[in-house]
């Protein structure tokens, strides 16, 4: 039997209201923009958006920058290889590796090679009926266009520094 216990009232701060707010419109624009674009996997616009809306904007610039340039090799290598060879898993294992020596070779952030590997994944190893290279196209698209409206959104709809006591 489930006992049910009287519990404090749930008060939400104003600011978690207003962030849950900011990353309900930030999502919702990412995915209608993408749409209007006809992209097809429009989702990622907004799942995108939503995590670039989860840091300050001097962090979001940043990470979004490694985010950016990480998606950009990701989709390349991920069209190239697929075209090559398909969804082969040794071709894409060793890709993985070069995405890896190339991020470090460039100087680059552990998270731009984490954006890479992770473009390079759905971009190769899941089959769709378009050419790679139209597939890396729409995930470069989809991605960028969540990057700049997180961005946006951060940049004009500033969240609240709490004070210190």
């Amino acid at each position: 039997m489930i006992q049910l216990v009287a519990a404090t009232p749930v008060r939400l701060d104003r600011d978690a209201l207003e962030h849950a707010a900011r990353t309900a419109a930030g999502a919702t624009l990412s995915l209608l923009v993408a749409r209007l674009f006809s992209l097809p996997e429009s989702y990622w616009a907004a799942v995108t958006t939503m995590i670039v809306l989860q840091s300050t904007l001097g962090t979001a610039l940043s990470v979004s920058a490694l985010r950016f340039i990480g998606t950009a090799i990701g989709a390349a290598a991920g069209a190239l290889q697929a075209a090559l060879f398909g969804p082969n898993v040794l071709v894409f294992g060793a890709t993985v590796f070069l995405l890896g020596v190339l991020s470090a070779a460039l100087h680059l952030d552990r998270s731009a090679f984490r954006f890479a590997g992770i473009t390079l994944a759905i971009v190769m190893l899941v089959v769709r009926g378009q050419p790679p290279w139209v597939v890396a196209a729409h995930r470069f698209l989809e991605v960028s266009i969540g990057i700049v409206i997180g961005l946006l959104l951060t940049a004009v709809w500033h969240e609240r520094v709490p004070e210190m006591e």
